[in-house]
Parts: structure tokens; sequence; C-alpha cells
């Protein structure tokens, strides 16, 4: 009886271990900005960013990887599918005249971020989409 109990707890730790490491695994993306962009008041220098989720799944989570900046929003319901897994994230504009509108993760979205800027500074500007590199 020590034995089945012993096997089905160690069965039991090994299959919370597998999961939690593949999820983990799953929970960052790594995206490159190939230009510098502004949110959040803040200028934010071109280069590796990761995108991961809260532990609630309600916000999500942008960071440079060498930890100098992060932004924390909430998430909505957005336009894609529910089985949809992509990050994205969208700007206004190109090269240093760049502001970040949204985060996609997932079916999730976050609301428009560069909304409160001036709409003059936005006039004529193409949007543009960064989609994941590496993770998800």
């Amino acid at each position: 009886m020590k034995n089945i109990l012993r096997k089905i707890v160690v069965a039991s730790v090994a299959v919370a271990a597998i999961a939690l490491a593949s999820n983990s695994a799953m929970a960052a993306s790594r995206v490159n900005v190939p230009f510098n962009f502004r949110v959040g008041g803040k200028v934010c220098p071109a280069g590796d960013y990761t995108v991961q989720q809260g532990l609630n799944h309600n916000v999500v989570i942008l960071a440079s990887t060498d930890g100098a900046t992060s932004f924390t929003w909430l998430l909505q319901p957005g336009n894609a599918s529910p089985l949809d897994k992509a990050v994205v994230l969208k700007f206004d504009g190109q090269g240093n005249n760049s502001w970040l509108r949204s985060v996609q993760y997932g079916p999730q979205v976050t609301p428009r971020l560069d909304k409160g800027t001036d709409s003059l500074e936005h006039a004529g500007l193409e949007p543009v989409t960064v989609r994941v590199v590496t993770g998800r």
C-alpha cells in the first residue's frame, strides 16, 4: 500500500512539474523592435523586449531584456480567434516618431495605449506591426 501511495505522489509531482515548466516556457515571448518608440510618456530604445502574461491572465507585461524599462497593462478580449496564440505589438508611425498603440497576447489585447497623445503628432503616420520573434 505504501509503494502504491508513494508512486501516486511521485507521479503527481512529476506531472505538476512538467505542466509548470511548459507553462513557464510559454509565458514569455521575445520581440525585437527595430526602432525607438514612445509609450506612457517614455521613450524606449530599439531592441529586444519580452512580452508575458501576468499570473491572473488579465495583464500583459512588456519589459526590455536589460531590465531598464517595464510596463504593465490590463488585457481585454480582442478581435482574434480564441485559439490565436500570436503576440503582436502595434505602433503608430515608424522611426523616432513611433507610439505603441496596443499589445496583443493571444486572443486578448490592451486598450489603445497612445490615445492620450496629441492627435496632430499622429497625423499621416502609417501603422506598423511587430510580431513575436521567439517564444510563444
